[in-house]
């Protein structure tokens, strides 16, 4: 009788292929020499031969760490930030940024292929930028070590509670990471210092330059000597303190006459007022070139009436309503939709957009058909997808394909959702003609992407 293979014991092994948390993965080899368990290898690179130890087990995977380096992969680079590895921050700056890069393109191209079942027929050329400071928004934990005497402000330790002892943060801005050490003795001299837990940081565009703005979590009132304290560092470091009771609508100005918060769009004259809670984009640079291409995938004609789906703030529907005869914004919320209003009308761009209110998540055939015929649609769905949209317009192609957009721009921040969501539009008669990623995030994971679908004539 044929016995089944058994795992070997061995403790070195080759690295495959990145994961979609930059872990090295390789296979134990089975005793008749198939490949067996999966390990996956913090730190380790796709051709490196180490020696590791596994700190989790499961039946058909372990999670290890890498003990020895035995053979180094010629893309392996030397991490610029001190905190590399003790950080949670960012998982991969061991790797050279342009292999970064092409990771994130092979797990685009991964995702499409095993769960959406489909490819495109045009991989786009990636988005890239800067790859250090790139960073304007950022929540940072704060911590008063009473052991120490000392306050922590930075990220998380990897897969940890405690906050790493950071003095610096090259993802930041250099003049934010500047101020790490000199805020963590201002916070250390305040007498709420141990009922501060986090600090949000937004920058933004302001009539002479940049506006930092940082959000104190406070549960507990400053009193006056710390109130000094705060304006002391603001007008030393050029910063606006912002205060925030409970949840971010409670977030307000520590002291009146602060400069406004603007998120620009200079490619299309766009500029948008928002608070420091808002959700922006990280990486305002990527994000304008991101905003152009998807505007031009999209190929929106003079007369085209086009719908803008998880609109936000107004970040694609303002710049469609500079090339479209109407574009109709989508939110899950009336206080967003109220503000993409106002954004719009800021620019004056009210008789060319309109904004309604719905949960996208529960969207159904007959909310698609009450807002009539599309031209062109873009989609920009949080992590979750869109699943319900793309089953909504999978259904009318069915029954009135001539009812739905002639092309889909979708951009995602989860290739497994827009895998997912792709393989419901192609299956409905759409072509996935066109994806690629944009590296919103460099040094993490992340992988942010853009899909083009064009409807089967």
């Amino acid at each position: 009788m044929n016995t089944p293979p058994t795992q070997s014991l061995q403790d070195t092994i080759t690295i495959e292929s990145l994961d979609m948390e930059g872990r090295g993965v390789g296979h134990l080899d089975n005793e008749d020499g198939t490949p067996g368990k999966v390990i996956f290898v913090e730190a380790a690179l796709p051709g490196e031969i180490v020696k590791f130890k596994s700190f989790r087990k499961k039946s058909k995977w372990e999670a290890a760490h890498m003990t020895a380096l035995l053979r180094e992969s010629s893309l392996r680079v030397k991490a610029k930030c001190a905190y590399f590895g003790v950080c949670g921050g960012c998982a991969m700056q061991h790797l050279e940024p342009s292999a970064q890069v092409a990771a994130k393109q092979r797990v685009l191209e991964d995702n499409l292929r095993f769960i959406g079942k489909v490819r495109a027929s045009t991989l786009l050329r990636p988005i890239h930028g800067p790859n250090w400071g790139y960073r304007y928004r950022a929540r940072l934990s704060v911590r008063y070590v009473v052991k120490k005497s000392t306050v922590l402000i930075g990220f998380h330790e990897k897969k940890s509670g405690f906050i790493a002892d950071m003095k610096s943060c090259e993802i930041l801005p250099p003049s934010v990471s500047a101020m790490l050490m000199p805020m963590r003795s201002l916070i250390a001299a305040l007498s709420i210092r141990d009922q501060l837990p986090q600090i949000e940081l937004a920058l933004g565009d302001g009539p002479n330059g940049k506006v930092i703005v940082m959000v104190l979590r406070v549960m507990a009132a400053p009193i006056e000597e710390d109130k000094a304290l705060l304006m002391a560092f603001a007008d030393e470091w050029g910063v606006q303190w912002w205060l925030q009771s409970k949840g971010p609508d409670t977030a307000v100005p520590f002291y009146p006459n602060t400069h406004p918060l603007y998120y620009t769009l200079p490619e299309f004259g766009i500029s948008m007022p928002f608070k420091p809670t808002d959700f922006t984009q990280v990486n305002h640079q990527i994000n304008r070139v991101l905003v152009a291409r998807a505007l031009r995938l999209l190929d929106v004609q003079p007369t085209d009436r086009v719908a803008d789906l998880f609109c936000g703030l107004g970040n694609f529907t303002l710049p469609l309503a500079t090339l479209a005869q109407e574009v109709i914004g989508i939110e899950g919320s009336d206080a967003l939709t109220e503000r993409a209003m106002a954004n719009s009308s800021h620019n004056q761009l009210e008789t060319k957009t309109q904004f309604f209110s719905r949960n996208l998540f529960t969207f159904t055939l007959e909310d698609l058909r009450a807002l009539k015929k599309f031209d062109r649609m873009l989609i920009d769905p949080p992590r979750e997808g869109a699943m319900e949209v793309c089953n909504a317009i999978a259904s009318l192609m069915q029954l009135e394909p001539n009812q739905c957009p002639s092309r889909i721009v979708y951009v995602s921040c989860n290739p497994a959702t827009l895998a997912r969501d792709a393989g419901i539009l192609v299956e409905a008669g759409y072509v996935l003609s066109q994806a690629g990623v944009i590296n919103m995030f460099p040094h993490t994971a992340h992988v942010e992407s853009i899909a083009v679908f064009d409807r089967a004539s």
